[in-house]
């Protein structure tokens, strides 16, 4: 380990301990206060706080209470290799914007073609190094996850993985003597402290701005420490005490399923755009007021089921509708589409 990672690891629970779980907490408190106040001037996305009781109330709650991985899609159960999967398929969990373009595996979604080519991979070669990540390139990329490089969304998307691979693959040699176990070990079972240490990647640092105003997103950083809970059972590398602080991981999606059922009205402009199946461009005041509005709208929900005497966190929110999201009701009608690399 580096001496510069050793002075930057929660090696105590002392003053420096307290003051990196300030900062962290600080930090997705940002995400959510950020996006309460894009969704106070929002005009282009309004969030309809009027069925926003009725709705939560209708929510299958049940299907939060054990939440699981595909099995068919994870590398799941091999210890600090899981680890290195989650943590190497986050770092390129991103692309619905050239989904459309994609070649799917049959029945599969762009994320589980994704996932499970990854896993595929593991399988056979075992877990990608760091230093092996570092060397990855688009054709390298374009084989493992079976697509055509002909197409020019798709050379586009290989390039954008493989940045994020070597990205991810000096981060780790330059902080954790290439470990994936290590970086995890250095958030100190938090996960506001792991969402902090990621975003030091390009590719994680997920920040939009928005008349003035910062607003942070941090999609991916925030679902790795999810799904390491997930995939550990809470246990191990997959604790951490902080977990429920997490806002929802702000993608296309849940603002999906969230206008299709009618909590997210948007203009009519926007509408058209999005149903004619243009894209919106990253980082546009629409594009910005979707995700932030989506995060608001299920910190609401959350809200409103604790004033019921549910205590649901707005991660289980976040499962809960995203697997909504895969049922051919929603998949039937067009969803935002941007190119970007943070969701």
């Amino acid at each position: 380990m580096s001496a510069r990672a050793q002075r930057e690891l929660p090696l105590t629970v002392g003053e420096t301990m307290i003051e990196h779980r300030e900062t962290d907490k600080s930090l997705i408190e940002r995400v959510r206060t950020a996006c309460e106040r894009v969704a106070a001037k929002a005009t282009r996305v309004q969030i309809d706080r009027h069925c926003i009781s009725s709705y939560a109330a209708s929510l299958p709650l049940e299907r939060a209470a054990h939440p699981e991985h595909d099995a068919d899609s994870h590398y799941l159960g091999h210890g600090e290799d899981t680890v290195a999967f989650f943590l190497t398929l986050d770092a390129i969990n991103f692309g619905s914007g050239y989904f459309p373009h994609l070649c799917k595996r049959p029945g599969m979604s762009g994320y589980f073609t994704i996932a499970s080519a990854l896993k595929d991979y593991y399988e056979a070669h075992g877990p990608l190094s760091a230093q092996a990540l570092t060397r990855l390139d688009m054709e390298d990329c374009a084989t493992m996850f079976g697509q055509d490089l002909g197409r020019a969304p798709i050379r586009e998307l290989m390039q954008l993985f493989a940045t994020a691979l070597n990205d991810l693959g000096r981060y780790l040699l330059d902080r954790f003597d290439g470990s994936f176990g290590r970086l995890v070990e250095a958030a100190g079972s938090s996960a506001g402290r792991l969402v902090q240490l990621l975003i030091e990647m390009p590719c994680f640092d997920d920040v939009a701005l928005y008349e003035g105003l910062q607003v942070p997103f941090y999609k991916r950083a925030q679902l790795t420490a999810a799904d390491l809970a997930l995939a550990f059972g809470g246990q191990g590398a997959g604790h951490f005490d902080d977990l429920d602080r997490l806002t929802i991981f702000a993608d296309n999606l849940v603002p999906h399923v969230l206008r299709v059922d009618g909590v997210l009205r948007y203009a009519d402009d926007l509408a058209a755009c999005i149903d004619r199946e243009e894209l919106i461009p990253p980082g546009c005041a629409e594009e910005i007021e979707i995700r932030a509005c989506a995060v608001h709208a299920v910190e609401l929900l959350s809200e409103a089921l604790r004033r019921s005497g549910r205590d649901v966190s707005p991660i289980k929110l976040d499962y809960i509708l995203w697997n909504r999201g895969q049922g051919p009701y929603y998949k039937a009608r067009p969803r935002h589409r941007t190119r970007t690399v943070y969701y």
